[in-house]
């Protein structure tokens, strides 16, 4: 077979073998879990007893870090990465990018005589000072102004990357500005866990199960999904290459129609990939328990268990990092847009999230006695109100420009934030509304302790679950479906952990009241459930209905529920005087630092679409036009030789019509699409981003609509990239 533009890197991708094989059968996971990361196990095997019981306390209690002992916790963590051959370390953080970040510094000091020692000093353990000006920053400082600080995460362990030529120590921090004003995703995210902890634990003592408990953390389970294509394939993709997402490309005859890709067998090379993942996240302490096929063709899903939501936070990042890495060995490419390929399923991140104590209670988790139900009830009454609140809160921390490409199609939950509780706990919750109090009932009279007599035992599964909502129950957590695969999950938690701490610390605040003025804990817990759901409204935020319909975007409307169809319109709810007092008044962002957020979106959306424009066009201009142009060139040749030959050549002067039709449209397209992303910057970076929503999306709708109906007519040999069902079905 002749090999053409389209065909070559099929033909390597057939030929190729991976660098190397790893078998998994000979490893056994309990002894290879964790093996590159500083554990408390191998804390209490190298630092002094009083040092670890300090560090300990920091860890477990959320107690402040005694610099004291920077130096011992230093030197063993040097040395067992030393142990392991590291020779340089690195400050490990996470700006706003939503990406990691490094800098490697040696162990290495050399002395006066020659020599060198390897050292590494309680100081170098806990700040660093990387520079990292050219990070976004948001207005908090300018690029001349470059001091920036890291600070050591002690509540994240250490862990080792291993490199075929070396080693390099990982060390968990936040990243601040020379003000303290953070720069990072993490900085925010375990303010809003303490936040949290703060409300839930005062909320835990009115209903007497605060014994012992010295700490309520979030626990997050972010299920990732990717695709995985040839690799060949992908680097004969400029849009993949540049833009992560394909700009062109007609939909192949067979997509995910048959639904046979879902939960199907996983191919062997693909299967080959995922278990060398999958050792290096276990050593890396990565509890990565589930695979599987996706919806789509070529698509695929990784899940871990639950974590505290700040180390969930970095290995989350860990695995989109293992991920990338690893699939070129094996002839692949990981795809982590939200929505690489138009028409198909699209990528998300759903993230399944409860809130624990440190002695080991899920407060999401319903109960078998009166009081447990009636403190679960609490907490999942703070929930639905909190999304009720803040639900375009919610919705703008999912929004990006990959992601509306997704939200509202295939399993991907709509723009609107909705709780589904399903059918079970949605009565109950009517029960409570409409059922006055039951005075003089006993505490255990019912199941629920709340009056209500009727109701059977809770399970832990409350009913089916709802695929299309954006927020489910899904028995002991919610799961918040609307994250885009590509995307930090610490902004989503950081959002969701605040606004859960502004209900509990409302709810409270009237449990409080009401006991103080003799009513019993079960009737003030009744009356309060009923004022937010009722009075306040929150109940207008359940929906256990199709969540894609039009009838529920109408509904939706006439309950006042926000529906921010794009970032855009998401980013222009951010600032208000309302979000910015709840995050100043839990101390998670300050006015600055929530500005600056809203600079850093709006800005990436911006050039993430001037990019994809440019993108387009240059690959419409010097790859696409060219091959429509060779085409009608062979078909024009092809009609003058038929009438000169005295023969019908009507059906080769339609197709000759047609293409030449395409290539007008596509020139003109193009033209246009030029012209309006060669413009002059508004002022205001929101009114720029109106603007390239409003204008250059539609101008790269109209290149890609000319783009593909030319694929469609185009002679296989004279594509010049791989098509939709090349990348999608090749295996």
């Amino acid at each position: 077979m002749a090999l053409t533009p389209r065909r070559d890197p099929a033909w390597a991708f057939q030929a190729y073998r991976p660098e190397a094989t790893v078998n998994a059968k000979g490893e056994k996971i309990e002894d290879l879990f964790g093996a590159n990361v500083f554990t408390l196990e191998r804390m209490r095997e190298r630092l002094p007893k009083a040092v670890y019981k300090q560090l300990l306390a920091t860890i477990r209690s959320g107690e402040a870090v005694d610099h004291t002992i920077g130096d011992a916790v230093a030197i063993a963590m040097r040395d067992w990465a030393v142990d392991h051959g590291a020779t340089h370390y690195t400050h490990w953080f996470q700006p706003l990018t939503g990406l990691t970040a490094e800098k490697h510094d040696s162990f290495i000091t050399p002395t006066v005589d020659g020599r060198a020692l390897q050292e590494f000093s309680g100081k170098d353990l806990i700040k660093g000072e990387p520079d990292a000006s050219s990070l976004p920053s948001g207005g908090l400082r300018t690029t001349f102004e470059a001091r920036g600080y890291t600070a050591w995460d002690p509540t994240s362990p250490a862990f080792i990357v291993e490199n075929p030529n070396g080693t390099v120590l990982c060390i968990p921090t936040a990243f601040c500005a020379y003000t303290g004003e953070a720069l990072d995703k993490k900085t925010p995210l375990m303010r809003s866990m303490e936040a949290l902890s703060r409300q839930a634990r005062r909320a835990l003592a009115l209903f007497g199960a605060d014994a012992g408990v010295q700490r309520v953390t979030t626990t997050v389970g972010s299920e990732q999904e990717y695709f995985l294509i040839p690799r060949g394939f992908y680097q004969a993709r400029p849009d993949l290459l540049a833009c992560g997402r394909t700009l062109v490309g007609a939909a192949p005859a067979k997509g995910q129609e048959l639904e046979d890709h879902y939960f199907g067998q996983i191919p062997d090379r693909v299967l080959a990939f995922m278990l060398e993942a999958e050792l290096e996240l276990y050593k890396l302490g990565v509890p990565v328990s589930t695979r599987h096929n996706e919806v789509a063709p070529a698509q695929y899903e990784i899940a871990p268990i639950f974590e505290d939501a700040n180390v969930a936070n970095d290995h989350q990042q860990l695995v989109m990092i293992v991920l990338q890495r690893l699939a070129p060995k094996h002839g692949l490419e990981v795809l982590l847009h939200e929505k690489p390929f138009n028409g198909v399923n699209g990528s998300g991140k759903h993230n399944n999230w409860s809130m624990s104590t440190d002695t080991g209670v899920n407060l999401l988790d319903p109960g078998e006695s009166p009081g447990q139900n009636m403190q679960f009830m609490f907490f999942c009454t703070a929930v639905i109100r909190a999304v009720y609140r803040y639900g375009g809160l919610l919705r703008t921390s999912v929004a990006s420009a990959g992601n509306d490409h997704r939200l509202g199609a295939n399993e991907a939950p709509p723009a609107i934030m909705s709780v589904f509780l399903g059918e079970q706990l949605h009565e109950i919750y009517r029960k409570i509304e409409q059922q006055p109090a039951a005075q003089g009932a006993a505490a255990d009279a019912g199941l629920m302790g709340l009056g209500v007599n009727v109701l059977p035992p809770l399970p832990k599964d409350t009913g089916d679950r709802n695929r299309t909502s954006p927020f489910a129950f899904t028995g002991n957590k919610f799961e918040f479906r609307a994250m885009g695969s590509n995307q930090s999950i610490a902004g989503p938690n950081v959002i969701l952990n605040t606004i859960v701490a502004e209900s509990i610390d409302h709810m409270a605040g009237e449990l409080e009241k009401r006991t103080t003025g003799g009513e019993s804990l079960e009737d003030a817990l009744r009356a309060v459930i009923r004022e937010v759901m009722r009075d306040e409204g929150a109940e207008n935020v359940l929906f256990e209905g199709d969540n894609y319909s039009a009838e529920w975007e109408q509904e939706a409307a006439k309950r006042g529920l926000d529906n921010l169809r794009d970032t855009v319109e998401s980013q222009e709810n951010l600032l208000s005087d309302r979000h910015t007092e709840l995050f100043e008044g839990y101390g998670v962002l300050s006015s600055r630092e929530l500005a600056s957020r809203f600079e850093i979106y709006t800005e990436q959306y911006v050039k993430t679409i001037n990019i994809e424009a440019e993108t387009l066009a240059r690959l419409a201009r010097t790859q696409l036009l060219p091959a429509a142009l060779k085409h009608q060139q062979q078909l024009a040749e092809t009609v003058r030789a038929s009438e000169q030959a005295g023969g019908s050549a009507s059906g080769a002067r339609r197709q000759l019509d047609r293409i030449s039709a395409l290539v007008d449209g596509l020139d003109q397209a193009l033209g246009e699409l030029v012209k309006v992303n060669d413009h002059e910057s508004p002022e205001k970076i929101l009114d720029h981003a109106r603007y390239m929503r409003d204008t250059v999306i539609p101008a790269m709708h109209a290149v890609r609509e000319q783009c593909d109906a030319i694929e469609r007519v185009l002679p296989d040999e004279l594509y010049p990239m791989p098509t939709y069902t090349d990348m999608l079905l090749t295996r």
